[in-house]
Order: structure tokens, then sequence, then C-alpha cells
């Protein structure tokens, strides 16, 4: 009789072991729980207590299972709750529990970032050092290549400095460079005119040295000041500073990959093409440790170990630079580095060297 039957859901009802499907609704009838077909033949009858029904996992469909084994899902999932509260049954799953319980989400979330900072903090670092004992010179030498490339491509233009003032500043460098670690050899220095990057001097991993067409003009006649900016540009180079930051980009590149998936061409770009883009960069102790380098080497030299200490005197009076925080990215703290620049250039002549 229709008044006997008592509709819970819509869905779809599978014969056992087959894959084909019958539209079909699981009523209550005469007692038991059955799955009918739209002429309201039953097509499986079973008790309550009888049936395997799934867990609620979010809005994935409900498997019914009855004894023969064939099965009713559903999507209708608040119509089986509610069947399995009537018959006193526990509604969620512990998957559904978890689901529906937000801090948990919020947990996962927070050990997500603290993960990442962790790695960030401790595993890039130390990996990048390891990097960079293992790197072998010819990686050095492939980057600055190609980072040269790119930089004549794109940004440098040439140089158009006269042959007498190249000459007068490449004979300075020469003087520290044959006093350094690496050796007159370990470096090559080239002009050109900086457009976009003006007045600066940069260095590239494997001891490719460039000065701007903007430095020079800045600096006028003080051939002394250029020679020690291109100390602590050697400085960078022998404290292997560029190869960390190139490195450290691409463990950055790598756990952003992990953490949002593939970054396509990133990690390459940042190896090959970026490489002279990453060293305008570095750290306030990188600068800090170059800066102490140029004295050493001046001193050594017997020039003048506070010549770069007047770069950033021309910074703040001819560009207006006197924040903590320098108009090029390869110099922040102006004031604050010419001030330890002459501390330092102070405490070598008193103990005499």
């Amino acid at each position: 009789m229709v008044s006997d039957r008592a509709s819970i859901a819509s869905g779809e009802w599978h014969p056992p072991g087959s894959s084909r499907s019958v539209p079909s609704r699981l009523v209550e009838t005469g007692g038991k729980i059955a799955a009918q077909d739209e002429t309201r033949a039953n097509l499986a009858v079973a008790d309550f207590v009888q049936l395997d029904i799934s867990a609620r996992v979010g809005t994935i469909a409900r498997r019914v299972e009855f004894p023969d084994g064939s099965l009713f899902e559903t999507t209708d999932n608040d119509a089986i709750d509610r069947l399995m509260i009537e018959r006193g049954k526990s509604v969620h799953g512990v998957v559904h529990q978890l689901e529906r319980f937000r801090p948990h989400l919020v947990l996962v979330v927070a050990a997500t970032v603290f993960l990442g900072w962790a790695v960030y903090r401790f595993a890039v670092p130390a990996l990048v050092e390891v990097a960079v004992l293992v790197t072998p010179p010819v990686v050095p030498e492939l980057m600055s290549a190609s980072t040269m490339k790119a930089l004549d491509g794109g940004i440098l233009d040439q140089s158009q400095v006269t042959a007498e003032r190249q000459e007068r500043i490449r004979a300075g460098f020469t003087s520290i460079a044959a006093l350094s670690n690496r050796g007159e050899a370990g470096y090559t220095l080239n002009f050109r005119k900086g457009g976009l990057i003006g007045p600066n001097a940069f260095a590239l991993p494997d001891g490719t040295l460039i000065v701007t067409d903007e430095l020079v003009e800045l600096a006028g006649d003080d051939t002394e000041m250029i020679v020690g900016v291109l100390a602590h540009e050697i400085g960078h180079v022998e404290l292997e500073h560029s190869l960390r930051q190139i490195y450290r980009a691409a463990g950055v590149a790598g756990l952003v990959m992990m953490i949002g998936g593939d970054i396509g061409s990133g990690a390459e770009d940042i190896l090959v093409q970026g490489a002279g883009l990453l060293s305008l960069s570095y750290s306030r102790a990188a600068e800090a440790a170059a800066d102490r380098h140029s004295v050493e080497l001046m001193v050594k030299a017997k020039r003048d170990p506070t010549a770069i200490a007047r770069f950033f005197d021309l910074l703040e009076k001819e560009l207006g630079d006197s924040s903590d925080t320098s108009i090029l990215a390869t110099h922040p703290g102006t004031p604050e580095r010419r001030k330890a620049i002459l501390d330092y250039a102070g405490e070598l002549k008193a103990q005499g060297q």
C-alpha cells in the first residue's frame, strides 16, 4: 500500500557485482528498508541492522550496501543522517568530525607555515653553504658569462669613458687585485654605461667586475675612491656573496615550488639569467663584511683605506642619500656604513697596520 511506503532518499541502485545503475528510491516499507525502482518494485530489501552504510565525508555520495551485495548510492547525505539518527546510530565518522572541526584546519595551516619558516630559516642556509663548497669553478663561470650577456643585451651599454681614464682606474685596480686571495688573474674589470643601474659597481661570481660610467663621472678625478669601491666588490667575490645569493634564491624558489607547485622555469632563470641582478642586492651583514674587506685590502696595498667612505659622502651630498636605506640597492645605510668604515680604518691604523 502507498501509505505503508515512507520515502527516504532518491539515488541509484547497482546490482551485485555490476556497474549498471537503476534510478531508484530508498524507502521504509513494512519495517524494512528497500531500494525500489520507478515502478515501486523492490530491488533489494533488508532490515536496517543488516545494512552497511558508509560514513559521511563532505559531499561524497553515501553508499548503502544490502546483504545481497547490491548498492544504493545517494548524494542526499542529510536524509541518510536522519535515518541513522532515528535508528539510534552515530551520524558522523572520524574523518567527517575532523572535517567539521575547524580548529584542526587552523592547526594544519599553522604547522605548514611553521615548516616553511623552519626550512627557510635553517635548511636553506645550510644547503646554500653545502652548495657553495661543492660548486666546481665552471659553474660560476657559466653563470657569469650568461649574466654578462643578458646585461649587455638589455641593461648595460658600451662605455664612453676615455681610454686614458680607464687605464688609470685599471692601474689602481690591478694594484689591489694582485694582493687579493685570487690574485690579479682572478679578476676581469669591465666598463659599461649603467643606464638604469646608475653610479655603481658590482661583481659576478667568477670575478667579473663591472664599473659604470655614471660612477666614474660621479667620482671625478678621485681614482682612489673608485679603487676603494672595487676593493669592496673584490670582497664580495672572495667571500662568495654572489654565489650564496644565487643559491639562496634558488632555494627559496624550490620552497615555493614545494608549497605552491611548479613555477615553470623560475629556478633556471635565477641560476642563469638572474645572477647579475641578484648580485645587486646583498644583506647588511654581507655589505659590512665587504666594506671591511675593502679597508683591509687598501691598507695592504698602502692606499687610502677610507677611500670608499668618500663614495658614501658623494651619495649623500650629490644624490641626497642621507637615510638608513640607500638610493642604491647595493649600498643600504649610507651614513651608518661610512662611520663604520672610518672607525675600522682607525682601528687598523692604531694597530700599526
